[in-house]
């Protein structure tokens, strides 16, 4: 597999593990307590935050492998995970400007994507 390639897999498989982290962290923020007992076994956010920092990781080293212009803006797609993945873990609503929205961050991506490879 060429670098490169490993590189946008690894990003994509960040975004995915950060959403989730961003869900966790939603689900902590909603029984944090500032008192050190209730932050050491609130385990949502404590989930949160690993899967934050595993997603910081797999970040780390793609940008080995590639190209930063390239590989940051494909972590915007971490935002159409946790627009999907919220309604069914948190109760959130979908409406008409959310999906305009996903639409426009996937076309983004894809446009970023394909100027990488026909720029070179």
């Amino acid at each position: 597999m060429d670098k490169k390639n490993l590189a946008i897999i690894l990003v994509l498989i960040g975004t995915i593990v950060i959403s989730f982290g961003q869900i966790f962290l939603k689900l902590g923020a909603n029984n944090i307590k500032l008192d050190i007992l209730h932050l050491l076994t609130n385990y949502s956010l404590i989930i949160g935050v690993i899967l934050y920092l595993g997603a910081a990781l797999l970040f780390a080293s793609a940008l080995k492998h590639g190209d930063l212009s390239v590989l940051y803006p494909i972590n915007a797609l971490a935002y159409v995970w946790v627009s999907l993945l919220s309604p069914y873990f948190l109760d959130d609503f979908m409406n008409l400007t959310k999906w305009l929205g996903i639409f426009f961050i996937i076309c983004g991506v894809s446009f970023i994507g394909w100027g990488s490879k026909n720029g070179r």
